[in-house]
């Protein structure tokens, strides 16, 4: 038997010709027959944040996880890959990193993070230098061809092995990954939802626990894991095996911005030639996604961004023509779905504030459109084009609407308000609050009275929508 070594030690590949092939050209003929059979990535134009994704053999699990993996853009530069996985091994409180050495498997080396992983050792009690934790583990390990047949062995690895059972432990987790939780890392969940049970009683549960996850809500996953158990379904030992590691990116993602797509599902009664339907596993490929644009503009987008309505606005007032719209580089922020307001201001006094909500239109067409729009905004006397040098502008680029119950969940200067009934609507952004200083009712007052025409109270019996913006400001 191998016996740990506490020097600089890689961690070996432990499951290689056993979860999936064990020679480098084996193991990229049976990726490459997985991602051919695997779901295609979504439509889906927000950035990718975290993948669930199974952890068994790969004859049994890997069609599924290469639909989730998938969903990862192989041209993103990741700073870090977070991968966390529930162990199978060993029972301790909160999670182990790996400080010993790199991680290997038959594609390759991939460089573990050793630095960050000792400083999250050292910052935060909930994480342990424990590399004995990861030696024989195989449900982070079998993640990792995946990641190395999207992404290269460019980026840098976090492992974590979680040996808790207790849901405290999986909020201090969440608090200290936090602050990595951006765009510039990735994050992959790693489990598999019911055990054993017969194949029809799998899908309903599965099916019941993947639509929790997406609600987002941290106790109600364990309410939902709880009702499971109570079924008393035949031969059920866990509907969610790694429920540590998924709890955990739940309490990282509450009641923030983030969109949870369900890619794909099967369970191992679905494999032809070795499943069985009596007692299988189910496998479910899931998909986060950012919401929160504060994270996806960069100063050069910004500068983009300004530059492209400055000159839709100085081509239209100098020739009376909207500009055409150039094709937008697909890689690039003008190229999202997502909706945008420009603001005219002339020698510091609002003079237009035209936008639009996300549709299937680019943010490269929306500026445009609004910019134009804008000038001649008819609450406003028109702009003229001797006034072009004494125009300065704001540009607010919107994440998608999310519909709210009560007026509790507005939050004043991070909060824009889309107030709808019927045919009558109305919206102030972020910035109306801070600029006026009312308070969350007069907010919604004077948005349904002066914007959708419903009353000061009309808010009351209309559809309430928030928003967040970023907001871009041209300087003298």
């Amino acid at each position: 038997m191998k016996h740990w070594k506490a020097k600089h030690t890689n961690r070996e590949a432990a499951v290689a010709g056993k979860f999936y092939k064990g020679s480098k050209s084996e193991l990229e003929r049976e990726l490459n027959e997985l991602f051919a059979r695997a779901t295609e990535k979504s439509n889906e134009k927000l950035p990718l944040q975290a993948l669930i994704s199974p952890h068994a053999g790969y004859i049994f699990s890997g069609k599924v996880a290469a639909s989730a993996f998938n969903q990862v853009d192989e041209n993103t530069k990741y700073e870090r890959v977070f991968v966390l996985a529930s162990s199978h091994r060993y029972h301790f409180n909160g999670a182990a990193v790996y400080t010993a050495g790199n991680y290997e498997t038959p594609l390759g080396e991939i460089t573990v993070d050793i630095k960050l992983c000792k400083q999250l050792a050292k910052s935060s009690d909930v994480f342990k230098d424990k590399p004995e934790a990861h030696l024989y583990e195989h449900s982070l390990e079998v993640q990792l061809p995946f990641l190395q047949y999207k992404l290269g062995n460019t980026f840098k690895l976090v492992p974590s092995i979680l040996g808790t059972n207790n849901p405290e432990d999986c909020k201090e987790l969440a608090k200290a990954l936090a602050p990595y939780f951006t765009s510039e890392n990735l994050f992959v969940f790693s489990t598999d939802f019911s055990h054993y049970p017969a194949y029809d009683d799998a899908n309903k549960l599965d099916f019941i626990t993947a639509n929790t996850i997406c609600r987002n809500e941290p106790d109600e996953l364990l309410a939902t894991l709880k009702d499971n158990a109570k079924l008393q379904v035949d031969k059920l030992s866990t509907s969610l095996c790694g429920w540590t590691s998924v709890l955990t990116l739940l309490y990282l993602t509450q009641g923030k911005s983030y969109r949870y797509l369900q890619i794909d599902y099967q369970n191992s009664g679905d494999e032809k030639r070795y499943g069985d339907k009596e007692g299988v596993v189910g496998y479910w490929a899931i998909a986060v996604f950012n919401e929160d644009l504060r994270f996806q503009i960069s100063k050069t987008e910004e500068a983009e961004l300004l530059e492209l309505a400055r000159q839709s606005i100085t081509h239209y007032l100098e020739s009376g023509k909207k500009g055409k719209t150039p094709s937008p580089d697909p890689k690039g922020i003008l190229a999202s779905r997502t909706g945008a307001f420009v603001s005219v201001y002339i020698k510091g006094k609002l003079r237009g504030c035209i936008g639009a909500f996300a549709s299937d239109k680019s943010l490269n067409k929306v500026i445009r459109t609004m910019a134009v729009s804008a000038v001649g905004d008819r609450r406003f006397k028109a702009v003229k084009k001797e006034e072009l040098k004494d125009m300065t502008l704001e540009v607010s680029v919107l994440s998608p609407l999310k519909k709210i119950h009560s007026s509790d969940e507005i939050e004043l200067g991070r909060h824009g308000i889309y107030i709808k009934k019927g045919l009558n609507t109305g919206t102030y952004l972020p910035q109306v609050a801070e600029k006026t200083g009312w308070n969350v009712l007069e907010f919604l007052g004077h948005c349904s009275q002066d914007k959708a025409g419903l009353g000061w109270e009309g808010w009351r019996q209309a559809e309430l929508f928030t928003y967040e913006a970023v907001i871009i400001k041209e300087t003298n």
